[in-house]
């Protein structure tokens, strides 16, 4: 859910603008490769947008562009065209765009499409991000979180289990870097987050708290691989969350005034 003075669009455009460290310097280090990827998953989102823009008569908006920009950074590799453009193809409509367009949507149609591309082509290589992709998601992140498009305490709820865990004892630091820069291309979206303050808490410690059990006891698994699946798995307990969260003020509410 989005809050705020903002429309969705606007919204769209800034965060679209806060991914802009990440996508210049994964642009500068991936070379033309990531470049035509990037135009790949650009085209196929725009064109299904367009074509649902145009059966609807909504205005245009630069989500599909958010989408696109994800999928390139983070999907497997060597799919083939037809296999990415399936996948895009699959998250942007059944993810986003049947339930009316971003912003109407439970999940966050890129965590859609990489979930379906690693769960339907497991034998597909997942990257492994340059160091300096990921320390570009500290200014991506902090931009977000300045403008009111990235949800703050989802990013420090994140960041509580794998301390919690370092500090234990446990070792899932080979996960972490990867889980930092999906942490801000999916899981810190503002419309599939929760969207109550103790519910986007949960969302991150739920986000962390998964990544540091993949990382554990997922022998085999790619880092960004881990840190996709988990980014499914808190997006779809976001709406469980808020319900919570809000069921508890409630009761809370009734036991004080009744």
């Amino acid at each position: 859910m989005i809050r705020g003075i903002w429309d969705r669009e606007t919204v769209a455009l800034m965060l679209l603008a806060a991914f802009m460290p990440v996508a210049l310097v994964w642009l500068w280090f991936g070379g033309a490769e990531a470049f035509l990827r990037l135009v790949l998953a650009l085209i196929v989102s725009g064109l299904w947008h367009l074509i649902f823009m145009l059966a609807r008569a909504q205005p245009p908006s630069f989500a599909g562009a958010v989408t696109a920009l994800a999928v390139a950074i983070l999907a497997p590799e060597e799919l083939g065209l037809l296999r990415l453009i399936l996948g895009i193809s699959f998250g942007s409509v059944m993810a986003e765009l049947v339930f009316g367009g971003w912003g109407r949507n439970v999940l966050n149609p890129a965590t859609v499409t990489l979930a379906f591309l690693g769960f339907g082509f497991p034998a597909a290589p997942w990257p492994e991000p340059a160091i300096p992709v990921i320390w570009a998601a500290i200014p991506a992140a902090l931009i977000g979180v300045l403008a009111g498009v990235m949800p703050g305490r989802v990013i420090l709820g994140a960041a509580l289990a794998p301390a919690a865990a370092l500090a234990l004892g446990a070792d899932p630091a080979e996960a972490l870097p990867a889980a930092a820069l999906v942490l801000v291309l999916l899981v810190c979206d503002p419309v599939a987050s929760a969207a109550t303050r103790p519910g986007r808490w949960l969302n991150g410690i739920l986000y962390g708290g998964l990544v540091v059990l993949f990382a554990l006891h997922w022998e085999g698994a790619a880092p960004v691989q881990i840190a996709v699946s988990a980014a499914l798995f808190a997006s779809l307990a976001a709406p469980l969350l808020d319900e919570s969260t809000i069921a508890i003020w409630l009761l809370r509410r009734r036991r004080r005034h009744g």
